[in-house]
């Protein structure tokens, strides 16, 4: 089929409060979908509805050709936020567990949980329990117990959350590989990096509604130049100069949004004898410096406004 996922007008309402609001998107079959939104936005509520834990008040959603996922449930893989094992449980025998919950035989599963773990790296961690193991390394394993039943369709609720940068890579490589064996991933995040590296489309959703869809190519075609800049020294000028818009300093490195009809040349000379300058370009801009001009001043606002109890 040429979409795996496919919703239409979804809403769902908690009493008073929408949640989701006539939220409309299709995902490709074999893709990379990032789902992006601040904490709040929709976006474990529209998980939820794909994996029928919840269901829309209005809409309707297709899931695989699929009006309801129970329907299909052994052919989907789903990782949440909330990220629990059993701690007394071993390894092998958890990730094993899971399989059979998605219909596989016992003795498949406990090969595939040996297979498993040794592909990434954990074998010598199939007998020991869960209450042994790191943050980072029972996320791995839990992530195993999704993808145990090779399904179809993948969807990973903040998959890097709380992941150091090895067990990042090692995530982000998972992902790949599912798209090399043809498989689709649906992954909510707020690693505007991981986000831009590998996914086909993203959708970003605010307070419950869609703002933007589409390739990554034509999310930032609308978006203004952006200058990369490398440089060593004190940058805390940049802000200050003629023409500067937004400033997102990561100190030694900074991108750099001119205000519209702004001059590059002039804000190299501006910068020439004040910055060592190791690399300046002219390029799109990031995906977090779209995400901030987008919702972040007001994303920032309405935290502001939870945390007052407002």
């Amino acid at each position: 089929m040429e979409h795996a996922l496919e919703l239409e007008d979804i809403t769902k309402r908690f009493g008073t409060f929408t949640a989701v609001d006539r939220l409309s998107f299709r995902v490709p079959t074999g893709s990379i979908f990032g789902f992006l939104g601040p904490n709040g936005s929709g976006k474990t509520t529209t998980m939820r509805m794909i994996m029928s834990i919840f269901y829309p008040d209005e809409g309707q959603l297709s899931v695989l050709g699929h009006a309801r996922s129970e329907e299909i449930k052994d052919r989907l893989g789903y990782l949440p936020e909330e990220k629990g094992l059993y701690k007394k449980m071993k390894t092998g025998e958890v990730i094993a567990y899971f399989g059979t919950l998605k219909g596989l035989a016992p003795s498949v599963a406990k090969q595939r949980a040996k297979e498993l773990l040794e592909k990434y790296g954990l074998g010598d961690w199939h007998d020991k329990k869960c209450e042994t193991m790191s943050k980072g390394m029972g996320q791995k394993v839990q992530l195993l117990g999704t993808l145990i039943h090779e399904p179809d369709l993948v969807i990973l609720d903040e998959p890097f959350s709380g992941l150091d940068p090895v067990n990042m890579e090692l995530m982000r490589d998972t992902i790949l590989d599912m798209k090399r064996a043809g498989k689709t991933v649906l992954f909510s995040t707020h690693v505007m990096q991981q986000a831009e590296e590998i996914c086909d489309r993203i959708l970003l959703i605010f307070k419950g509604k869609k703002v933007l869809d589409g390739t990554l190519a034509e999310i930032k075609s609308g978006g203004p130049r952006a200058i990369k800049l490398d440089y060593e020294g004190d940058a805390n000028f940049l802000r200050d100069l003629p023409g500067v818009e937004r400033v997102n300093d990561a100190g030694q490195s900074a991108e750099i949004v001119l205000a519209d009809g702004g001059d590059t040349q002039a804000f190299l000379k501006s910068i020439v004898g004040r910055l060592t300058v190791r690399r300046f370009d002219l390029r799109e801009p990031s995906l977090h410096e779209i995400y901030v001009r987008t919702v972040g001043e007001e994303a920032m606002t309405v935290e502001r406004d939870r945390e007052a109890g407002r």
